[in-house]
């Protein structure tokens, strides 16, 4: 007989859904009692513990080493194996499971493993929940959950992300609410309020216990927990106490109810991120080949003909681990993701080579987008704790030309990053802002692909300063920005101007050009200007 405080691996499969783990071997007509979840570790013995799910991360299914895995956990008495297969073969693999007794799940490959194990943890929990008795709103079902828990606790109730986003409310009559909960439903976002509300969310998160809170001005009290996944913070319920009359039974109720509020989340969370996956799909394939957009835009749900900028975020160029900086985008992704949603609905996110893209439509006040832009940029540096930069393309007519505000966002990225001085955490310009900048970093870009142009004056001034110990280089480059003015010139660098006046002639003469002639004058300067770009 299954024990009662051990969930069946049937009702766990249930919870997570098909579209999350599926059986790559035939489950059990006997129940199937499972108790826990392990990461394996490959130098480590696997511990027994009976009834385990075992994710079996960085295994491939192709490989020996595979099998043995297999063999080992069915001694071990677990349960189950999960794997991700990446296209690779499962029978054999699926067949030495069958004949060891143990089920071997396959995971959704896009779905990380810390990710699963919070789900399946919950899942755990929700179906211990279940046995005994105290069932739940079906998942992903986040209303339904809102309202057995305002029956549960006893109180209108809120469900939010941890961007203070309102998911779900109950709508069980007869409980009462304030204006704070009605203005949060009407705009599905807690209002902004005085500083006692960041105080109220910081204390949640930091407790490990169901937290009440008193009356604000225009408001009643509340009751409030953590929603967690491990120790990652999930979301909050929040719950109001009308009558100031919720008891400990209360307290307790609500704090259960974040068990289960964990694997609604962890489920809508995945939902939502599927849904991300494909629109950024969507947004690469426009980027990269904008005479896409006919096939493309509608799935975007966007006008092919209706004006649209595009926004680059990067993490600032760092000294830090590849593996950190690579986490540290994807987090950046989400949050432009999560930022965008709220002012413009779906519409494309999509990290490709390290840098976010966004595509922002026309039609805004001016410099909403500006304003957006830096925004994000200030929230991504204050939750990621990296330094951000920010560049906004032109606005272009229709998506046909998306490419051309891309290249402009690009742009604004790499004169953020050649711009001298100490970088600031965040940087934020548009192309407008930085057009000078930007166009002198094509420039560098056109001279380094072209092989074929002479490149004699800027390296060879260079080469014969170090070999000679002279400045003309230096010196031709102060001349010029400061527009031809032998005087200031000789200001900047602190020397008499016959001295200028010496240096240019002998330049001239050593080196051939004439600085009378403004074409040449023009080319020595972006030569000297870009000569740290380009190398030379």
């Amino acid at each position: 007989m299954l024990d009662t405080e051990e969930p069946d691996l049937g009702q766990v499969l249930d919870a997570l859904g098909a579209s999350l783990v599926r059986p790559l071997t035939a489950l059990p007509d006997r129940p199937v009692p499972v108790s826990s979840v392990l990461i394996h570790e490959r130098r480590s013995p696997l511990p027994p513990v009976k009834g385990a799910i075992l994710l079996a991360v960085g295994v491939g299914t192709a490989e020996p080493q595979a099998k043995d895995l297999v063999e080992a956990a069915a001694e071990a008495g677990h349960a189950c194996v999960v794997v991700k297969s990446f296209g690779e073969p499962v029978t054999e693999l699926a067949e030495a499971a069958q004949r060891s007794g143990l089920v071997l799940l396959a995971a959704d490959e896009a779905v990380a493993w810390h990710h699963l194990d919070a789900m399946i943890s919950s899942a755990l929990a929700s179906a211990a929940r279940a046995t005994q008795g105290t069932g739940s709103p079906a998942v992903g079902d986040l209303f339904a959950l809102a309202n057995a828990i305002a029956g549960m606790v006893g109180g209108a109730t809120t469900i939010e992300d941890p961007y203070r986003r309102i998911l779900s409310y109950s709508t069980l009559p007869g409980q009462g609410i304030d204006e704070g909960r009605r203005q949060g439903i009407l705009g599905l976002q807690v209002p902004d309020a005085p500083d006692h509300y960041d105080e109220q969310y910081q204390a949640l998160t930091q407790a490990r216990r169901t937290c009440r809170f008193p009356a604000i001005p225009g408001g009643l009290p509340r009751l409030g927990v953590a929603v967690r996944a491990g120790n990652e913070v999930l979301g909050s319920i929040w719950v109001v106490d009308a009558e100031n009359g919720l008891d400990q039974a209360a307290d307790q109720a609500l704090f259960d109810a974040a068990d289960i509020a964990a694997l609604h989340l962890l489920a809508a969370r995945t939902a939502d991120d599927a849904v991300r996956r494909r629109r950024a799909d969507l947004v690469r394939r426009l980027l990269a080949d904008p005479g896409s957009v006919t096939a493309v835009a509608p799935q975007l749900g966007l006008d092919p003909n209706a004006g649209v900028a595009v926004a680059a975020f990067a993490i600032g160029p760092e000294d830090a681990d590849e593996v950190l900086a690579v986490h540290a985008a994807t987090r950046l992704a989400d949050l432009v993701s999560l930022h965008c949603e709220a002012h413009y609905g779906k519409h494309g996110c999509a990290l490709i080579d390290g840098t976010v893209y966004a595509l922002l439509p026309g039609g805004p006040a001016p410099n909403a987008h500006r304003d957006l832009v830096a925004g994000i940029a200030r929230r991504a540096h204050g939750a990621l704790r990296v330094r951000v930069q920010a560049g906004l393309g032109s606005l272009v007519p229709d998506l046909r030309s998306i490419a051309n505000s891309r290249a402009d966002a690009d742009l604004v990225l790499r004169a953020l990053t050649e711009r001298p001085g100490e970088p600031e955490a965040c940087q934020v310009a548009s192309i407008d802002e930085v057009w000078a900048g930007a166009t002198l970093s094509a420039l560098a870009q056109i001279l380094v692909a072209h092989e074929a142009l002479p490149r004699r004056l800027g390296p060879s001034i260079r080469a014969h300063d170090l070999e000679h110990g002279t400045t003309y280089a230096s010196t031709l480059l102060a001349y010029l920005d400061s527009n031809s003015d032998t005087a200031a010139a000789s200001s900047l660098l602190s020397v008499h101007p016959n001295t200028i006046r010496y240096r240019l002639s002998r330049a001239e003469e050593i080196f051939g050009f004439d600085l009378a002639d403004p074409d040449e004058r023009l080319v020595l300067w972006l030569r000297l200007r870009l000569g740290d770009q380009l190398g030379w």
